[in-house]
């Protein structure tokens, strides 16, 4: 394996382990910065669904955040234009693909949403969902027809 893969790999592998324990690296020479998803500032991004960032901007670009959704939220069809990787933190992701089976996804479990996908989401209908998303593009919302 060239040296080039393999520090893709450690590092794919130390973002995800450091996303799961709540731990983003800052950037800079000042060192890790430790973000606790239940204690975190939140801006709403629609009705029931809101994120507080940890690296980067969602609105312009490359960027980590925490996103939460309220009991029993629901995204109707859309697509992102970039791709989404998720952790679950607490509760449950449903992600519905246009074509196939819903996938619930539960805390610790990962998730690849790809850019340009058609699909919904929603929440677990008694508890809020907490997931960490990391993207190498902006985050967006474009609703889409009936899946």
């Amino acid at each position: 394996m060239k040296i080039w893969t393999r520090a893709a790999v450690a590092a794919g592998t130390l973002s995800a382990v450091a996303a799961f324990f709540g731990v983003a690296y800052s950037g800079d020479s000042k060192g890790p910065v430790h973000v606790d998803p239940t204690k975190a500032t939140y801006t709403a991004l629609e009705p029931g669904a809101s994120q507080s960032a940890v690296r980067g901007d969602p609105a312009t670009g490359a960027h980590a955040a925490f996103t939460k959704f309220v009991p029993n939220f629901a995204a109707g069809p859309h697509t992102h234009t970039n791709d989404l990787r998720i952790v679950v933190v607490k509760g449950a992701y449903v992600y519905k693909p246009e074509k196939g089976d819903a996938i619930r996804v539960t805390p610790g479990q990962y998730l690849l949403l790809p850019g340009g996908v058609r699909h919904s989401t929603a929440s677990d209908a008694k508890e809020e969902t907490i997931f960490y998303q990391e993207s190498d593009g902006k985050f967006d919302f474009n609703p889409v027809g009936r899946l």
